[in-house]
């Protein structure tokens, strides 16, 4: 009975709404950064082996996906580190919330570490909006094509001539107006799109979609868990010591 009781004694005190929101911020961002990396380098190959072969012209492109690669490695390392402070402080708090009616006493310190995890947590929800923003950017892209595709595959569905659909990676802002030749036509497109190399970049886009708005959704469970917890620690503690 006593392993037993100890067993349920940690199961009490645990905060199950942290454990949940760490779980789905490491698999969301490991989604987001992983899928993400090799994404971005499909796509450097893609454009540079079908939409232009003068390096001038996608030479930006390339130090733009270089520096978005870079940047996710110190995403996924924050978001490691974060993760792993929120979990702490949502044990922090739920054992406080836990024995709010018992001796325990918070600390004014312990409110304000609280509070402050609220607000960076809130803080770091909205940027990760626009984080999400962007990655569907490039998924609408992808979806634009393969829908061109479909419509070269069955002609009979479409009004306009296979020779004028097209992917213009120019009227994206991917390449600049003046590279050559920028975006490519009928059959030439369809064969593109049956490529393994093009729809394993367009599900790895997809997927770092879908990881960053699981990332969305943690951050969103955290702030929940965290207000909770601070507002009850707040208003119904009993006392505070320093």
């Amino acid at each position: 009975m006593g392993l037993l009781d100890c067993c349920a004694r940690c199961l009490v005190g645990a905060p199950v709404a942290s454990l949940v929101a760490t779980g789905l911020c490491f698999l969301g961002v490991a989604l987001f950064c992983g899928c993400g990396h090799e994404a971005l380098t499909g796509t450097e190959h893609l454009v540079e082996t079908y939409f232009s072969k003068n390096y001038q012209d996608y030479e930006y492109l390339v130090d733009v996906i270089h520096d978005f690669q870079y940047a996710i490695y110190g995403i996924a390392g924050f978001f490691f580190l974060f993760g792993a402070l929120l979990l702490a402080e949502g044990f922090y708090t739920t054992g406080a919330v836990r024995q709010i009616f018992g001796d325990y006493k918070t600390t004014i310190c312990g409110k304000g570490l609280s509070a402050t995890f609220v607000g960076i947590t809130y803080a770091l929800a909205v940027i990760w909006l626009l984080v999400l923003a962007c990655a569907a950017v490039p998924v609408y892209i992808y979806f634009n094509t393969w829908t061109t595709c479909n419509s070269i595959a069955n002609p009979s569905k479409t009004a306009a001539g296979i020779g004028n659909l097209c992917t213009d990676a120019r009227m994206y802002g991917v390449l600049p107006w003046n590279a050559s030749p920028g975006r490519v036509c009928g059959q030439s497109l369809l064969s593109i799109c049956k490529t393994s190399e093009f729809q394993m970049t367009f599900h790895l886009f997809v997927a770092a979609f879908v990881g960053a708005a699981i990332t969305l959704v943690a951050l969103l469970t955290f702030i929940i868990a965290a207000t909770y917890n601070f507002a009850v620690l707040k208003l119904m503690g009993r006392g505070t010591k320093f």
